[in-house]
């Protein structure tokens, strides 16, 4: 894990335990087991959500994009003020951002309903 991947799980930590898995040739981070973060070409990128994007719109922030079948492709990642890099009192705030709109977007997914198999199916004609 490079240099950079440890500084920012050392800013992300202010907010819970940080810890970084390789993917895509960069790293994505989280933090307490929520997924709030991209680290790619030594750039750190904050999860965001329509309700915390102008926070990073209005800092200067940049979104994560990426190139796909020669099509560029964003991501509701943005990355942080440069000061946001200097300490965890820092980035403690745009943590909070991301945590929020992760939380949010948790919240959101719908939970799956249970499906038989066709075994189970089977299984339960045959107790009927």
């Amino acid at each position: 894990m490079s240099a950079f991947v440890q500084h920012c799980l050392e800013l992300l930590s202010v907010s819970g335990t940080a810890r970084a898995r390789a993917m895509f040739g960069g790293h994505g981070v989280y933090v307490d087991d929520h997924f709030l973060a991209l680290v790619a070409d030594d750039t750190l990128y904050l999860k965001a959500d329509d309700t915390t994007k102008p926070h990073f719109e209005q800092a200067g922030c940049r979104a994560f994009t990426f190139d796909m079948k020669d099509k560029p492709m964003t991501m509701s990642y943005w990355s942080v003020p440069p000061e946001a890099m200097e300490s965890p009192a820092f980035m403690q705030p745009w943590v909070a951002l991301a945590l929020a709109a992760a939380l949010r977007a948790q919240a959101g997914k719908r939970k799956p309903r249970a499906r038989k198999t066709s075994r189970g199916a089977a299984a339960e004609k045959g107790r009927a």
